[in-house]
């Protein structure tokens, strides 16, 4: 059913997103799902609350994906959920295996209550794959079956909107619209010089993991050695735990973060950013506010394992976005994306900026199709920041048109984006 907006009556006093509490906007669950190879994934659903003004896209279902090492702090850190449920919209907040409430430490909890063995790859063998195979079809199903509708909004910010150009094109018959926030296409541009030089490291990662397993070796000997003088003196009582094999597994973004968080107080946030010109295409200070940033860095980030940064960097060096374990490839099967689509990116993003969104506005075959650098953002505070009503109004006018246009048309030729221009 699609909700119309209510014209005010004369002299009424319009309500705004800043008038009503958060709490009265939403009723909060907690769903949990099993993909097909053994994870639980924790959805939490913000499912709005019928208001006395116009919810113009009321009830109609809206899946989130975060980002690189994010989690579901990606979308609530900000009043991005706030203004979502304004208007209506059915939130469900994917976290993807190892973030966030989907932890490890879930799977080892319910194979315990269920006697199951935990998912094979939990000692951080998964990889970019895993989520677009198994993490998204899951929840997507779920969302289907609860919100019951055939088709979902699906909207991820940088990595989360990278798999939504993918899950878009090779399953155009469960997603209604596509929005994606800051999420290249292609790895070209400023912003990816710096990668592509790292990304073509990884002939040294066998050498790294020599040299983790020849200190694992010797921190092995020198316990023994404790153990046996220990013995040799009388004393029985072993030398601490056996030592554990090091090895490169993950890459530990959690702790990087926090411990940024904690060199960047209120004083110093606008100094840093400013004097390391650099990181201008991930933050800027002018569009966001010190406290989120550094709450977002301390709950908001989660580790990424091995396989996920070597996909990435394999992605970059080719710069190609594949599934390598079923060779799809995500850049042939924009031409199949014909659902209203919105790529919003910042104006001072690096890494998803014209150059680096330009090859799906190319190829997609939307009608509908937006495209829009948002003035002054980078890469973080597009879901965070000063500019998060703009984004929202965004999605909703998408979310509105899709509603209203079931039937596709030929395709519009395309032009430079510009704000507010759809084509």
């Amino acid at each position: 059913m699609i909700v119309t907006a209510r014209r005010p009556d004369p002299g009424e006093d319009r309500v705004t997103v800043d008038d009503i509490p958060l709490g009265d906007l939403h009723e909060k669950q907690r769903m949990e799902v099993k993909t097909a190879d053994g994870w639980t994934l924790v959805i939490s659903r913000f499912k709005p609350k019928p208001q006395p003004f116009p919810q113009p896209i009321f009830g109609h279902p809206i899946l989130l994906v975060h980002g690189f090492a994010q989690n579901r702090r990606a979308w609530t850190a900000g009043d991005f959920v706030k203004n979502m449920l304004f208007f209506g919209a059915d939130l469900f907040v994917l976290e993807l295996r190892g973030h966030g409430k989907s932890s490890r430490s879930l799977q080892y909890r319910r194979a315990r209550m269920t006697g199951e063995s935990p998912p094979i790859d939990i000692e951080w063998e998964w990889d970019i794959d895993s989520y677009f195979l198994f993490d998204l079809p899951a929840a997507i199903d779920e969302i289907r079956r609860v919100s019951g509708r055939d088709r979902v909004f699906y909207c991820g910010h940088s990595m989360g909107g990278m798999l939504g150009y993918g899950y878009a094109g090779l399953h155009p018959d469960q997603i209604e619209g596509l929005i994606t926030i800051g999420s290249p296409s292609d790895f070209v541009g400023v912003g990816f010089a710096l990668l592509g030089m790292l990304s073509r490291l990884h002939p040294a990662l066998p050498a790294l993991d020599l040299g983790l397993w020849c200190a694992s070796s010797i921190r092995s000997t020198l316990w023994q050695g404790m153990n046996l003088l220990r013995q040799a003196t009388g004393n029985s009582q072993e030398a601490g735990p056996r030592p554990q094999p090091w090895r490169f597994q993950f890459v530990p973004t959690d702790r990087l973060l926090r411990l940024l968080e904690k060199l960047i107080n209120s004083g110093r946030y606008v100094s840093i950013t400013r004097a390391l010109p650099n990181l201008a295409f991930l933050v800027n200070p002018d569009r966001t506010l010190a406290e989120d940033i550094r709450w977002l860095l301390r709950e908001g980030s989660d580790r990424e394992p091995r396989g996920v940064v070597e996909q990435f960097a394999r992605w970059i060096r080719n710069n190609e976005v594949v599934c390598y374990r079923s060779g799809y490839d995500f850049k042939r099967g924009f031409k199949k994306i014909s659902v209203p689509s919105a790529v919003i990116f910042g104006d001072r993003d690096w890494l998803a900026g014209v150059r680096a969104t330009r090859s799906f506005y190319y190829g997609a075959s939307s009608n509908y199709l937006l495209w829009r650098p948002v003035k002054g953002n980078s890469h973080v505070e597009l879901t965070m920041g000063h500019d998060i009503r703009q984004v929202c109004y965004d999605i909703k006018n998408l979310i509105e048109y899709a509603l209203a246009h079931q039937e596709q048309k030929p395709a519009l030729p395309r032009r430079e984006p510009g704000a507010g221009r759809t084509g």
